[in-house]
C-alpha cells in the first residue's frame, strides 16, 4: 500500500458516524465524542479517518486529519472494480463485486460511501459479518486494498497481460 500525496488532491469528506461517549469519574461523567469520516476524491483514492474529542466539530477535524493520512488507491475498470473480492476486519465482512455499466451502488450505509467517494459507480456488496460502521468500513477498505488490477496479475505470474485474458 503505497502513500498517496493529498496535496494535489481536490477530496472531500463524508461524517459517517458520531458517537457520544462516556466515562464514569468519581466527580460524575466525562461526555466525548468520536468521529467517523471518510474521504476521497472520486477518483480512485479515499481514506478512513477517526477522531475523538470534547466537541463534535474537533472530534470531527481530528477524523478529516486522519482520513487525509491514510489515502488509498483503488484500482478500477472503467466504472467497476477489477474483480471480486472479500474484505474482513473483526467480525465485519464485506462482499464486493464488480457490476454492469448503469447497475449503480447496490450497498448500504457506510459501504456506500466509501464507494461514492472512491468513484465506484457500479458494484455490488454483501455485508457477511457484523454491521458495526466502524468495522463494515474498515473491511471495505480491506476489500479495497486487495484489489488487483489485470497488469498486477500479470507480473507476478510472470506473463504478459494479453497472456492472461486471453
Amino acid at each position: 500500500m503505497a502513500f498517496v500525496d493529498p496535496s494535489h488532491l481536490e477530496l472531500e469528506d463524508r461524517l459517517v458516524s458520531i458517537n457520544r461517549i462516556t466515562k464514569v469519574v468519581k466527580g460524575g461523567r466525562r461526555m466525548r465524542f468520536a468521529a467517523i469520516v471518510i474521504v476521497g476524491d472520486k477518483n480512485g483514492h479515499v481514506g478512513l479517518g477517526t477522531g475523538k474529542a470534547q466537541e463534535v466539530p474537533e472530534a470531527i477535524r481530528k477524523a478529516v486529519d486522519d482520513a487525509t493520512k491514510s489515502l488509498v488507491e483503488v484500482p478500477t475498470v472503467a466504472t467497476t472494480i477489477p474483480h471480486e473480492v472479500i474484505g474482513r476486519f473483526g467480525a465485519g465482512r464485506v462482499m464486493l463485486k464488480p457490476a454492469v455499466a448503469g447497475s449503480g451502488i447496490a450497498a448500504g450505509g457506510s459501504v456506500r460511501a466509501v464507494m461514492e467517494l472512491a468513484g465506484i459507480e457500479d458494484v455490488t456488496s454483501k455485508s457477511l459479518g457484523r454491521n458495526t460502521p466502524i468495522n463494515l468500513i474498515r473491511a471495505t477498505m480491506d476489500a479495497l486494498t486487495r484489489l488487483k488490477t489485470a497488469q498486477e496479475v500479470a507480473e507476478l505470474r510472470g506473463i504478459s497481460a494479453e497472456e492472461l485474458q486471453g
